[in-house]
């Protein structure tokens, strides 16, 4: 977006349009373009032209055999099976207009916006080994904004029209620019992926819930390191009080669904 097209806006889904002695507030409108998505309570009819996809914490802090997760011990093997699942799903979210929003754990250097009971969690006796704390593997400090440690693990790669947002607690909407990132993006819909599925993910999940975004849990893009009892509440829950849950698969099939059907 250039000032020589006249609009006004942080992208061309939220724009006004500067015109000779007057500003246009209507924004373009977008055609609907529904995908029928096998879900679980029930199938869903979404619009893709309103849906963006939030990865969560697929970093290398918690998915990479270097990184903090596995140097306190914690076998991220099942951290890494979305992997290949969502590198699967990105192109073809993306070759739909789905914009796609890295969402990691990057905090300040000094950590001067964590309250204690957030730095107990990687910490609980105050030793300095938790954020912030450089990794004895020289992949950088623990989950803190810039060091590689909270880079997009390898066999992920964004592309450049994706967009990066770093959070601070379980929840990605707790002190972040989160909401207004999606309220800009103008979208109703919520995909969510990654790490882990009954922390942050649930968390940012029931957030954007509360906050009247539909949502919906893409399994096989989203696991935990947690025992899985923990996965089998999660699905519970989001099918129960949230939204929706369904397969990377279905997901995938209604993506090609709506890509062949006529406009």
């Amino acid at each position: 977006m250039t000032p020589s097209q006249g609009l006004i806006g942080p992208n061309t889904r939220n724009a006004w349009r500067a015109e000779p002695g007057s500003v246009r507030l209507a924004r373009t409108t977008r055609p609907p373009r529904t995908a029928t998505l096998e879900a679980l309570p029930r199938t869903v009819v979404v619009d893709l032209a309103a849906t963006a996809l939030i990865v969560v914490d697929m970093q290398n802090d918690f998915c990479h055999p270097d990184g903090w997760l596995a140097s306190i011990g914690v076998d991220v093997g099942p951290a890494r099976a979305p992997i290949p699942v969502l590198a699967g799903l990105l192109p073809r979210l993306r070759a739909a207009g789905v914009p796609v929003v890295w969402l990691n754990w990057g905090n300040r250097p000094d950590r001067a916006n964590l309250p204690p009971g957030v730095l107990h969690v990687y910490d609980p006796d105050g030793t300095g080994a938790g954020i912030g704390a450089p990794l004895a593997s020289g992949l950088g400090r623990v989950l803190e904004r810039g060091s590689p440690s909270a880079a997009v693990v390898a066999g992920l790669e964004a592309a450049e029209e994706d967009l990066h947002v770093g959070k601070y607690r379980m929840s990605g909407f707790q002190d972040t620019e989160l909401d207004s990132v999606l309220r800009n993006l103008r979208v109703d819909s919520l995909l969510f992926a990654g790490v882990n599925a009954d922390q942050c993910v649930l968390a940012t999940l029931m957030d954007a819930a509360n906050l009247g975004y539909d949502v919906l849990l893409v399994e096989g893009a989203t696991a935990t390191t947690s025992p899985a009892f923990c996965m089998d509440a999660t699905l519970y829950n989001v099918r129960q009080c949230f939204g929706f849950t369904l397969a990377a698969d279905a997901l995938s099939r209604g993506l090609a669904t709506a890509a062949s059907a006529p406009c």
